[in-house]
């Protein structure tokens, strides 16, 4: 098993996309059903989301979104049925085009997530693990922490029951291997 944590996915592009590429569609499959617990169990908790958008704003709001191989592989999968593309399993590196330019003109990121359009999610249903957690409310820190180290130690658990090498990845360096220049 591969484990490569705090990376940025251009360092080690290459081992990231055949690992993408090696994902069971099962594993896809299992990641959703632990998303489908995961927003049942938010939905219990009740958080208030003033869909002010600041949550995809990372810079402005000071904190990183990060994935993992089967999360990003998950993301990918859905986009592409959702947009209408073959789904992950059929296809071999296909590239898939962002709402909003994830790029600056000077070449850096551009501040935010790229499917954040009028501070709304237009890929609600790919989300990763991170976005699903993550609410304003203050009222939601006190078991926000917790329930990601549970729900993110299933998912390092999914990579292990289905051999896949386990990235963690900063959000828009994982979504610039899905959409290279």
């Amino acid at each position: 098993m591969v484990y490569t944590v705090g990376m940025n996915a251009q360092g080690n592009s290459h081992s990231v996309l055949q690992a993408l590429e090696a994902v069971p569609v099962q594993a896809i499959e299992k990641l959703a059903e632990l998303y489908e617990l995961l927003d049942q169990d938010i939905a219990q908790r009740q958080p208030i989301c003033n869909t002010s958008g600041r949550c995809c704003r990372f810079e402005q709001w000071g904190h990183r979104l990060y994935v993992s191989t089967l999360e990003l592989a998950h993301f990918r999968h859905m986009i592409q049925i959702s947009t209408q593309a073959q789904p992950v399993a059929n296809t071999s590196r296909s590239a898939i085009s962002f709402p909003l330019p994830l790029y600056a003109e000077n070449g850096t990121f551009n501040p935010g997530c790229p499917w954040q359009i009028e501070g709304l999610c237009t890929a609600r249903s790919a989300r990763p693990l991170g976005c699903r957690i993550y609410f304003c409310d203050t009222t939601a820190e006190s078991w926000q922490q917790e329930s990601y180290e549970h729900y993110h130690q299933q998912i390092a658990a999914l990579h292990q029951a289905f051999d896949i090498p386990y990235h963690y990845m900063e959000w828009r360096h994982a979504l610039a291997l899905l959409n290279p220049p």
